[in-house]
């Protein structure tokens, strides 16, 4: 999850923040295994399986991503691991999207334009060396919001409870923003990514409903 790492952190910075993300990573490996296989029981279908499939490890590859570049101590490759993380965070947005468009009958249409938009900000991302933070933040911003206000007959053929969480989720995401761009900020990286955790696990409680909850939704067929 992507921040600027241009001051030094302390060391109750760095402990807080490695917590939030261990928690986050331990919470996932056990919560996306069971998604899967209660989608896999519940529902049996192949656009179910799938849809959570490719969102549980987009997720995980995010919150791996974000591990690695803001705690592993390797100072010649921080300018990777940063393009690591800012790519895993356009797939995770696309992953993400994949179980709703897949369940809700939208067509192929917009799941192709959801990765094309992924693969398109994840080249940017890793051709541009010095992508300012800022840049990055709006791309990823732009890239979940688009497909709330666009995705308007995936939303509409969604259970109600499902949109809402998912905007809920958007929101806890951009509220979390001025928190990673404030760098001055103490503990403005825990604050950011406790967001972040806070607007995934709403997130996933949304794809959980959509995947496994008795509502007969039509999958691509």
């Amino acid at each position: 999850m992507v921040c600027d790492r241009q001051r030094v952190y302390s060391r109750a910075e760095m402990a807080s923040d490695m917590i939030v993300h261990l928690a986050a990573i331990v919470l996932a490996l056990t919560a996306v295994p069971v998604l899967i296989t209660l989608t896999v029981i519940w529902r049996g279908d192949m656009a179910g399986i799938v849809g959570v499939s490719v969102y549980g490890s987009t997720l995980l590859l995010m919150l791996t991503a974000s591990l690695m570049y803001n705690h592993l101590p390797a100072p010649g490759w921080a300018g990777v691991l940063r393009r690591l993380d800012m790519s895993a965070i356009h797939l995770k947005i696309a992953g993400t999207y994949t179980p709703f468009a897949l369940l809700s009958g939208s067509g192929l249409g917009l799941l192709t334009a959801i990765w094309s938009a992924a693969a398109g900000a994840t080249l940017v991302t890793m051709i541009r060396r010095h992508l300012p933070a800022g840049a990055a933040v709006l791309m990823c911003l732009c890239s979940g919001w688009v497909v709330v206000v666009g995705g308007r007959d995936m939303l509409g053929n969604l259970p109600l409870s499902a949109t809402i969480l998912m905007v809920i989720g958007g929101l806890l995401y951009t509220i979390g923003t001025p928190f990673l761009l404030a760098s001055r900020l103490r503990f403005h990286n825990t604050i950011w990514h406790g967001l972040v955790v806070a607007a995934t696990i709403v997130i996933f409680v949304a794809v959980f409903l959509v995947a496994a909850a008795p509502v007969r939704l039509a999958p691509i067929g």
